[in-house]
């Protein structure tokens, strides 16, 4: 995050009205009314509401107009909305990606720069209707869920230091079922001390005793849900528990007997969806050392790598980095030795550990590993008076659950694939993109 100067940004605060009264409204410029209300509909409200986690409200042009020079200074460095994804390198087709387009960018910068006029307010919009805190953020697309597992309860102090719940429940499943999507809700009043909350199955080997299973889901701050694509299948195993690894970080609110939830949609039959022709899909975490611990120095830098190869070809859904506050960007590489190519899949160059994005990659777009590739892991970490974010640049830090501490890996839903699966899939990118290159063709004769 770039410094701001707070002389400059308050100068400029006190010239915008000036500015605003003194805009032509007959030139040509954008006008809240017309332009700007929807883009700050789209990309900035389900935040910046009464209720919701933005420090300021966004519901109105009496509530825009005083922070718009802020604004055009946050969303011209592509701070806001945030969603960080590097923008010129690997995969671009995503879905849910929050990244604001150029265009609304340059309509925001071109409105704060004509003094931020209202313009006719018989061109407003309706009201936007956004899921509060507490409520299912997939319920919108989705419904409600079809199952709720919910984590044990357990009593939140105001204050403390870092703090894990880890109980076992029930799952309530007594079917096998293929997931459709999956969400993690931490209670509405807990949900700023809700750091990360995990889930995973247990389920009973042959011998009758309870072992861990697969994941279930993976939520920290920041993270809204996933979707599983078509053609993969992330199964809920019949007659399990669910083990919680939940991590508080107190906020200065106590909550008495709270709980996390685990929302599940299935696929039904109006989806057409062949379970059994389904290749099966997880979600684990891959780490970013080689099973040592790390030290980041006072005042200094360091960088991890950790890589992972499979011995059958793999077809990547989703990836989400984790760092914590010294981490400043993460990049997902593929290395195949068969060619010698190596080819960069995704980067996040602008890390924030107040968001966690699983960064979803379009159907038809997500990365294909042949059996025998590696993908590559890469943390970079900043411990100098540099980086924002840094607490205390003059701390040694190691790896660790603290939220002082580092913790770099990524989260990777992988849809495991056989030869004759991952060929088909070729040869479809293959036909598209000659599909694409002809279209292209076409439309220059």
């Amino acid at each position: 995050m770039k410094k701001t100067n707070l002389l400059g940004l308050f100068s400029a605060l006190a010239l915008a009205p000036t500015l605003g009264n003194a805009a032509d409204p007959a030139a040509e410029h954008p006008t809240y009314a017309k332009e700007v209300s929807r883009i700050i509909q789209d990309n900035c409200q389900i935040c910046h509401q009464p209720g919701q986690i933005g420090p300021m409200s966004f519901t109105s042009y009496e509530e825009v107009r005083p922070w718009a020079p802020l604004i055009r200074m946050k969303v011209a460095d592509g701070e806001m909305p945030p969603y960080q994804y590097d923008s010129d390198v690997g995969v671009q087709e995503l879905k849910g990606d929050w990244r604001m387009s150029q265009e609304d960018i340059d309509t925001i910068v071109a409105w704060v720069d004509a003094g931020s006029p209202l313009g006719n307010p018989e061109e407003l919009p309706a009201q936007k209707e956004f899921p509060a805190i507490g409520q299912w953020r997939l319920a919108g697309d989705l419904g409600q869920p079809d199952h709720i597992i919910q984590s044990a309860k357990w009593d939140v102090p105001a204050n403390g230091q870092d703090l894990w719940w880890e109980p076992e429940v029930d799952s309530g499943i007594d079917e096998s079922r293929c997931i459709k999507a999956v969400e993690t809700l931490p209670s509405k009043a807990a949900h700023g001390s809700t750091h990360h909350a995990n889930s995973h199955f247990i389920v009973q080997n042959e011998e009758g005793e309870w072992v861990n299973g697969s994941r279930l889901s993976e939520y920290a701050y920041g993270k809204l849900g996933e979707m599983v694509p078509e053609g993969a299948c992330r199964t809920v195993p019949a007659n399990s528990k669910v083990g919680w690894s939940i991590h508080y970080y107190p906020d200065g609110k106590a909550v008495e007997d709270d709980q996390v939830s685990v929302g599940i949609w299935y696929y039904d039959e109006e989806d057409e969806f062949d379970e059994e022709s389904a290749y099966p899909q997880d979600l684990r975490s891959y780490f970013l050392s080689s099973g040592g611990d790390y030290l980041i120095p006072p005042h200094g830098k360091l960088m991890t790598q950790g890589m992972h190869s499979f011995d059958h070809p793999v077809r990547l859904d989703s990836w989400q980095p984790h760092l914590h506050l010294r981490g400043v960007a993460m990049s997902m590489e593929v290395f195949d030795p068969k060619t010698g190519r190596r080819e960069t899949l995704s980067q996040a160059s602008n890390w924030n550990a107040g968001w966690n994005h699983s960064h979803t990659y379009e159907d038809g777009h997500q990365p294909l590993i042949p059996a025998g590739a590696t993908i590559i892991l890469t943390a970079w970490y900043d411990n100098t008076a540099d980086n924002p974010r840094n607490p205390d640049p003059d701390q040694w830090v190691g790896a660790g659950q603290r939220t002082t501490d580092e913790m770099s890996h990524a989260w990777i839903a992988v849809t495991h694939l056989d030869d004759e699966g991952y060929e088909q899939m070729l040869a479809e990118r293959e036909a598209r993109e000659q599909r694409t290159v002809a279209t292209a063709g076409d439309s220059h004769d």
